[in-house]
């Protein structure tokens, strides 16, 4: 939680909680001025609270098989939880509730990112997304590029990009990037995401190909409004040049979109 006295307060509580079973609410309020004095390099506010898991556990099915965040409402009081689904837009928070304190824990199934392209780019955003704890799945029909020599531990898939897709469960924790330059290999992947609730939807390449990109796609029956959805030069503008750079761009504009933070 922290260093010096918050730590050792919250571990008592916890201590106190595994015996009582009744969750507390711990508030913590220290100056600029104090901070140093108690171990901290900082002042400030914080809250912390510690409950049983064992009102947790009827639910632990539900949560680790759910494909969209879920939202645990716990009484802090007594801790009584229930469980329901939620928006993909709506936060973790504390309320009081007619004199009860109530806490909404929102919890969100890992992101799943799928590649179009076993290429060098590739190789870094699989990095940084296991960092993450993104699940990742590259898809290339090309062997030479999706081996498990270039990708090792990595799931792979030498399917055609579509059919691939197709048979994946696309959420709206989803992203889907296309990497390979290859109108054959990309545009049907697009086609795909297009039509699913993928959160992220990007397409490497300059503005001049990804203006002839959205002329085939509108050519194919897609509107303006849902191409728009394409991040197309993919990634926030950086100024790239190198593999890793590119994957650090893209990647950047993957999770602030994901979490609000803004556009480029």
């Amino acid at each position: 939680v922290s260093g010096g006295c918050i730590e050792g307060a919250v571990i008592q509580a916890a201590q106190d909680v595994m015996t009582s079973k009744i969750p507390q609410i711990l508030d913590f309020s220290v100056s600029n001025d104090q901070a140093w004095e108690v171990g901290l390099s900082c002042g400030g506010r914080v809250r912390v609270m510690v409950e049983p898991i064992e009102a947790k556990l009827p639910f632990m099915d539900n949560i680790l098989s759910a494909i969209c965040p879920v939202m645990l409402i716990t009484d802090c009081l007594t801790g009584k939880t229930s469980f329901s689904a939620c928006g993909a837009s709506e936060k973790s928070k504390l309320e009081n509730r007619d004199g009860k304190i109530i806490f909404h824990q929102i919890l969100e199934p890992p992101l799943k990112l799928f590649i179009i392209g076993a290429v060098h780019i590739t190789q870094a955003m699989v990095k940084i997304a296991q960092s993450l704890d993104i699940a990742v799945l590259v898809i290339d029909p090309r062997t030479t590029f999706a081996s498990e020599a270039r990708f090792s531990g990595v799931e792979l898939s030498t399917d055609w990009p579509d059919e691939a897709l197709a048979a994946q469960e696309i959420t709206s924790g989803t992203a889907i990037v296309t990497l390979t330059h290859d109108p054959k290999l990309d545009d049907p992947a697009l086609e795909v995401a297009l039509k699913s609730d993928a959160f992220y939807i990007a397409s490497l390449g300059s503005r001049k190909t990804h203006a002839a990109r959205t002329a085939r796609l509108l050519a194919k029956g897609f509107s303006e409004a849902e191409i728009a959805r394409i991040h197309g030069p993919a990634g926030l503008s950086l100024g790239a040049k190198t593999p890793a750079e590119i994957a650090l761009s893209v990647m950047a504009e993957m999770i602030g979109l994901y979490r609000q933070g803004g556009d480029k």
